[in-house]
């Protein structure tokens, strides 16, 4: 649905880095990397780390999550959001989303630190995640987190190059973490960074995530570390794909916009994420289906796909209806839960040739006439 961009450019970056002979977890397009993605997003500080989660459970981390505290964050995400808590020891308390955009619904976050607080809970952080691309109403979940003195670690993982009211994703909350993983916008193979404006939090997670050692000669330890470093000839790769995100945003607008198109003419079935996406990065487009108007669901499509080698998938089943966190606190009033029922992703990549694309098209076109 959404496979690696690379080419000639990406190659160039990486024989560069190799020739330099800085191959480990360090060196000058690792820094490269931090300054060039800090600029773009606009921030102070960015830390390349080894994997989006990686940039999640050090960022918890730092802001000072520990075991037995409670962090509320979305239910509609992929499991490593839940799964970076967990790490901490802390317990993941899940918020359904807004129906529209699958992301957080900040008044259900507030109904739920409201009921903490009765409860005498104070959450440790909110981590709000943005879902395919477009990014959570930042307006209004920083004003619930400020009503209610909780720090916010922003899961930009899926979102980076979108923007909330022209601000860029990544900017939000105390600090917020990306992913580069090789099915993301852009691609490090594996990779994530933390970015934020709180100097002090960026060199705690540089420290922690080169195993916290201490500045001396000899190898010396007070806290518990990590590796979690970002390789020099990933971030090679790294500013090759930033350099190309405009143009990979480009051109899946081009693709969302012909399923736009293609899905105008069949009732029950509409683009998910809103009516608008000026501000999305378009990551993955995924449909709507209605099947008591289309007479066919999510599965009979994905079958129909399937059977001509067409990838498609539903869209994230919720973290509490997951068998690992059953019995987690949640905060739910169904919508993730339709999402989930009603929801299907298609093949998104920048990389898919016009051919691919219309392989694609003819194949939903077919199966639609052959349903009706």
């Amino acid at each position: 649905m959404s496979s690696p961009d690379v080419g000639a450019l990406e190659e160039k970056y990486v024989v560069a880095a190799i020739r330099s002979g800085w191959i480990a977890p360090l060196g000058p397009d690792v820094d490269a990397f931090e300054q060039e993605l800090a600029e773009r997003v606009g921030v102070n500080h960015a830390v390349a780390l080894s994997s989006g989660t990686a940039a999640l459970h050090l960022g918890l981390i730092g802001m000072g999550v520990a075991p037995g505290d409670v962090v509320l964050t979305s239910t509609m995400t992929f499991a490593a959001t839940a799964n970076a808590i967990v790490y901490t020891g802390a317990s993941p308390h899940f918020i359904d989303c807004d129906v529209e955009t699958g992301n957080m619904d900040p008044e259900l976050l507030r109904g739920a630190l409201e009921r903490l607080r009765g409860d005498g809970v104070k959450p440790a952080a909110i981590v709000p995640v943005d879902l395919l691309g477009k990014t959570v109403d930042y307006t209004a979940i920083l004003a619930v987190a400020d009503e209610y003195a909780v720090p916010v670690l922003c899961d930009a993982a899926e979102s980076l190059g979108a923007s909330h009211r022209g601000r860029a994703a990544g900017s939000f909350g105390s600090a917020s973490i990306v992913s580069f993983n090789g099915n993301k916008i852009m691609t490090t193979s594996g990779g994530g960074m933390l970015l934020t404006d709180d100097e002090g939090l960026a060199k705690h997670t540089r420290y922690l995530a080169t195993q916290a050692r201490q500045p001396v000669v000899h190898y010396e330890h007070t806290d518990i570390g990590y590796n979690y470093r970002l390789s020099n000839l990933l971030a090679a790769l790294g500013r090759a794909q930033l350099s190309r995100l405009d143009e990979m945003i480009a051109r899946r607008r081009s693709i969302r916009d012909r399923y736009r198109d293609l899905f105008k003419e069949v009732d029950g079935v509409r683009i998910f994420g809103g009516d608008s996406d000026s501000e999305d990065n378009v990551w993955l487009t995924s449909i709507l289906v209605h099947e008591s108007v289309t007479g066919w669901s999510p599965r009979d499509l994905t079958a129909a796909l399937g059977a001509e080698n067409i990838e498609s998938r539903p869209l994230w089943k919720p973290m509490h209806l997951q068998p690992v966190f059953h019995g987690a606190a949640a905060t739910v009033n169904g919508s993730a839960e339709k999402l989930f029922e009603t929801g299907m992703t298609l093949p998104s990549g920048s990389a898919l040739s016009d051919d691919q694309i219309e392989h694609v098209m003819a194949a939903i076109r077919e199966f639609v006439e052959t349903a009706r």
